[in-house]
């Protein structure tokens, strides 16, 4: 994840370039249920509205949760499906507030009402991220459900009557690359905290419409309209957050824009930006799924690195006798094609290495969702890209449609 606003808060007033410290544990994105009341087109966990079996008991999940705090995680990001629709959350929730968690919850919005909104509230997430893909019709079908749109605005204003920070999460794809623009304006107007802009990424029903990921051109163009909003945001010091995710040349395109506008800050931010080091799939993010089973992130769900009710959750994920995971903890990280000769792998640490499998086969090859330019890389011709054998893993399997 890369924090715009911070950076732009480093050009506006330095702070000292410290050394690396990774946090104590990683962030755990959990997905605590797996049944949802819509179908997005680009959900990486292919929810749909049926109970799924064998999903962990609210005692197992205390358990997990012991063991996670033992390993020092800090962060606890509650997600599904919709979580809301786990009848166990608030109990869920507040047991992790009272453990000392920072505790988010994730959620289409859409069930967020009079009815249970106290009850969020009363909780005290310290964060709610709410998801729009666009405004009205737009957000209707990509979440294939007519009123979406109305139902999640109405939770989205709930949430800040209530006091609660709010976030929203934007999916950017050719589709709605056209409505960003009226969704940061929505941002301003609503009151929102946060907008965290998530590039497409391939897995679940994301990896099937693949073809609909935003084109570079205007990839770039996304990036251009939310640096300049966050950076009249920290000019103005309103206090928003502007952070995105699942493609991290973000960080170098960041240090483009910074080039042009301010030269003298440059270095700064580009050892700012080394500190923070790309992709950190593997090292300081984890998912686990509604089953209990652990992956490198939430879009690795085709991978499974064990299970919960196998294996304490401390001791699988150190374990690098896997070899995904070995790969992704090494640094730097071995990538091969134009990551290999790139003068700012350093930044980005070899960006997504689940797209580069989905689309190649490969986990360490070039990542292909890079909209950077050769010359902006500093490949050039006489630099051979690096072609690496297709991995193949005994662990993989397919995550089942529905």
């Amino acid at each position: 994840m890369l924090r715009i606003t911070q950076c732009m808060h480093e050009l506006l007033d330095p702070t000292p370039v410290r050394p690396k410290r990774n946090p104590p544990g990683p962030v755990v994105i959990w997905n605590m249920i797996r049944r949802c009341n819509l179908r997005c087109k680009h959900c990486y966990s292919i929810s749909t509205d049926v109970d799924f079996p064998g999903e962990l008991s609210t005692a197992e999940v205390f358990e997990v949760m012991d063991d996670l705090k033992r390993f020092r995680v800090p962060v606890l990001i509650l997600s599904g499906g919709e979580p809301l629709l786990r009848p166990d959350i608030f109990e869920v929730s507040r047991r992790a507030k009272s453990m000392g968690f920072y505790v988010g919850l994730s959620t289409n919005g859409t069930p967020i009402d009079g009815t249970n909104i106290a009850s969020i509230a009363e909780v005290g997430y310290d964060y709610v991220g709410i998801s729009l893909d666009g405004i009205g019709p737009t957000h209707d079908r990509f979440r294939r459900r007519d009123g979406a749109f109305d139902a999640s605005l109405r939770g989205i204003r709930l949430c800040l009557e209530s006091g609660i920070k709010v976030g929203l999460r934007f999916t950017l794809t050719q589709d709605n690359f056209h409505e960003l623009p009226a969704v940061l304006d929505l941002m301003d107007r609503e009151g929102a905290d946060k907008f965290y802009l998530s590039h497409l990424n391939y897995a679940g029903r994301g990896n099937k419409h693949r073809a609909d990921d935003a084109h570079f051109g205007m990839t770039r163009a996304a990036m251009d309209l939310l640096f300049e909003r966050a950076w009249k945001s920290a000019e103005r010091g309103d206090g928003k957050e502007f952070v995105t995710g699942n493609n991290e040349a973000d960080g170098v395109y960041l240090l483009m824009w910074a080039a042009d506008r301010f030269p003298d800050r440059v270095d700064h931010l580009r050892a700012k930006l080394v500190q923070w080091g790309g992709n950190s799939s593997g090292v300081n993010v984890a998912n686990i799924d509604n089953l209990g089973n652990v992956h490198p992130d939430t879009f690795w769900w085709h991978y499974n690195l064990g299970n919960v009710r196998d294996r304490p959750f401390s001791e699988i994920w150190p374990d690098v006798s896997d070899p995904i995971m070995a790969g992704l903890k090494a640094f730097p990280r071995t990538i091969g094609g134009r990551c290999a000769s790139c003068i700012h792998f350093d930044i980005c640490g070899g960006n997504t290495r689940v797209r580069a499998l989905q689309l190649t086969g490969n986990a360490w090859a070039e990542d292909p969702g890079c909209y950077l330019t050769d010359g902006e890389i500093g490949v050039t011709d006489s630099q051979p890209r690096v072609q690496l054998t297709p991995y193949r893993s005994r662990k993989s399997h397919e995550v089942a449609a529905n």
